[in-house]
């Protein structure tokens, strides 16, 4: 901590990621063990956030992360929209195909930005706004592939067809190292097949996007 900083805030965004690292909340106590304070100062936080919405506390008194945190995340999106533009847009115009940027919404995948390439006679209609399962669909299985890949390894590209809409072909890679997105970046275009040369730049762009929100 220096003295420009804030220790009560630097707690209190402590406990947010205290609560966003656990599936079944964390009592007073454990709270106050993880950080080093009394219950007293814990209760003060804890009733702050609760008063807008960060935190809320069940009956068994665990603390656990509050809906408020989810009108926050719906901002993120249009400034990891614009960051991800550059990569997207040299990505479109290499391959000559759409490309996208996809984040978890839920349990489904999100299209949150979409470039389509400026050259080519024909290619496939895909927009922001657009959602699908994640288990369907070239970036929403490069996500659930890097949720499967051990910390030493290094998820590859995800290959698909016709798996969002018939004929069309998808390529798509994880978001890596990028603290509190999850999401890829890929294209679909019309073909049977998926190029070869495309996965290698598919994984390019997403390291580019990657580098640009951290």
């Amino acid at each position: 901590m220096t003295a420009e900083t804030s220790q009560t805030l630097d707690r209190g965004l402590r406990v947010l990621k205290l609560l966003a690292d656990t599936d079944h909340g964390l009592t007073v106590t454990e709270l106050s063990n993880k950080l080093g304070v009394n219950r007293t100062v814990v209760y003060r936080l804890l009733a702050t956030l609760e008063q807008h919405a960060l935190v809320r506390r069940d009956l068994g008194g665990r603390a656990r992360v509050g809906l408020g945190v989810l009108r926050l995340g719906r901002q993120v999106h249009p400034l990891v929209r614009e960051a991800a533009l550059p990569a997207l847009r040299s990505l479109a115009e290499d391959i000559g195909a759409t490309a996208h940027l996809t984040l978890v919404d839920g349990s489904d995948a999100l299209a949150v930005a979409v470039v389509e390439p400026t050259w080519t006679d024909y290619h496939v209609a895909y927009r922001a706004g657009f959602r699908h399962p994640l288990d369907r669909g070239a970036g929403g299985r490069a996500i659930l592939s890097a949720r499967q890949t051990t910390e030493n390894g290094h998820p590859g590209y995800t290959l698909t067809h016709g798996e969002l809409e018939a004929g069309a072909s998808g390529a798509a890679a994880p978001l890596v190292g990028v603290s509190g997105v999850e999401g890829s970046v890929g294209v679909v275009m019309l073909a049977d097949a998926v190029p070869e040369r495309v996965g290698p730049r598919v994984l390019d762009a997403a390291r580019e996007v990657a580098d640009a929100l951290r």
